[in-house]
C-alpha cells in the first residue's frame, strides 16, 4: 500500500442517490482507493436503507485492518425511502450500531456519530450513550455532523470528540467564521464533505433520477448564474493544467490542511483525478477567491426546510 492519502472517500453517491450505480464498480473504486492508500471511507446506515453498509462490508472483507470506518446514524426513513425524522435516544444510538455492525461485517466502527442534531434529545445523552459503546469496545472514536460550536463545546464536557463533519468548499465558506476556530482550539478534526459542491464544481451534469435537481443550486436562476461562475473557474483550471474538480479539491487542501477532505468518487477515473490534486498555493487562492468571492454562488446548499433544521447554520 502507498502512503496515507490525505483524503477520505465519501461512499453514498455509490448507493444510487445521484443516479444508477453499479456494484461490482463501486467496490472496484473502493478497493483501487484502498491501494492507493485511502483509509478513511464515510458511511450512513441510512443511505439507501442500509444498501451502502451491505457494499461497504463486502468491499473490505478480508481488509477490515486497512480502513477506518466512519458511521452517520439517527436518520430515519419510511418503506419510500422518505425522511421521517431523527432519532439519537442512547437507546436508538445502540439499536442502530447494533444493525451497521451486521451489515458492515465487522465488530467495531472507527468514527461514530449522529448524522444531525436531534432537537428532541440533549446532546450530552446521545454522546453518553455514544462513551458507552467506546467503553464496551463497539466504537472507537466519536464524531458529530452538521453542528455549531455550542454543541461541539457542549459535546466535548461529557466525552472527547474527535471529529466534526462539516460541508466545506469554494462554494460553502461559512465554516470559517466560528466553527473552524472552535475546532482548533479544542482540538478537533474534521472531514470536509461538499468540496465539490455535489459536482457544481466539477461541472458534472445531471443524471436521471439525481437528487440534485431539487437542490437551489442546480434549479432555475440560481443554475444558470452558477453555471457562468463553474465556467470561469474552468477557465482559470485549464491554465493551470487542472482539471475543474482538481482546482476544487486544491483549494480546500490549501485553504484547510489541517482537516480531511471526503470525495465522493464513484468511478476509477474520478478516483484517478482526486488523487492527482495538489493543494493550491497562496496566490493561486487569491486568485479563486477573487473570481468566486464568498458568498457568490447563488442558492444555499440545501433546501429551505432542510437548512432550518441545521445546527451548524444557527446563529
Amino acid at each position: 500500500m502507498s502512503e496515507k492519502q490525505r483524503i477520505a472517500l465519501g461512499c453514498m453517491g455509490m448507493s444510487g442517490v445521484y443516479g444508477k450505480t453499479d456494484d461490482t464498480k463501486s467496490i472496484a473504486v473502493i478497493h483501487a482507493a484502498i491501494a492507493h492508500g485511502i483509509t478513511l471511507l464515510d458511511t450512513g446506515d441510512f443511505y439507501a436503507s442500509g444498501h451502502n453498509e451491505l457494499l461497504i462490508g463486502k468491499a473490505i472483507a478480508g481488509r477490515r485492518d486497512q480502513v477506518q470506518l466512519s458511521v452517520k446514524f439517527g436518520m430515519m426513513r419510511g418503506p419510500d425511502g422518505a425522511p421521517v425524522g431523527i432519532d439519537t435516544r442512547p437507546a436508538a444510538v445502540k439499536n442502530f450500531l447494533t444493525y451497521s455492525l451486521m451489515r458492515l461485517g465487522t465488530d467495531h466502527v472507527d468514527i461514530y456519530r449522529p448524522a444531525r442534531l436531534d432537537p428532541a434529545v440533549p446532546i450530552e445523552d446521545t454522546v453518553g450513550a455514544l462513551a458507552d459503546l467506546v467503553k464496551a469496545g463497539y466504537v472507537r472514536k466519536i464524531g458529530l455532523s452538521e453542528v455549531g460550536p455550542e454543541t461541539l463545546r457542549r459535546a466535548a464536557k461529557v466525552h472527547p470528540i474527535a471529529d466534526l463533519q462539516i460541508e466545506y468548499s469554494l462554494a460553502s465558506r461559512g465554516p470559517e467564521d466560528a466553527l473552524f476556530p472552535v475546532l482548533h482550539e479544542l482540538g478537533m478534526g474534521a472531514t470536509l464533505y461538499g468540496v465539490l459542491s455535489r459536482g457544481l464544481l466539477s461541472a458534472s451534469p445531471l443524471q436521471p433520477g439525481d437528487a440534485r435537481a431539487h437542490m437551489p443550486r442546480f434549479s432555475g436562476d440560481n443554475a444558470a448564474a452558477n453555471a457562468r461562475l463553474v465556467a470561469a473557474l474552468r477557465d482559470l483550471a485549464k491554465t493551470w493544467g487542472l482539471s475543474p474538480g482538481q482546482l476544487a479539491i486544491g483549494y480546500v487542501l490549501g485553504k484547510a490542511p489541517s482537516f480531511t477532505p471526503t470525495l465522493g468518487m464513484r468511478t476509477l477515473e474520478q478516483l484517478d483525478e482526486a488523487l492527482a490534486a495538489k493543494p493550491l498555493t497562496a496566490d493561486q487562492i487569491t486568485q479563486v477567491e477573487k473570481m468566486v468571492p464568498r458568498g457568490a454562488i447563488a442558492g444555499t446548499r440545501y433546501p429551505a426546510a432542510h437548512m432550518a433544521h441545521l445546527d451548524s447554520e444557527k446563529r
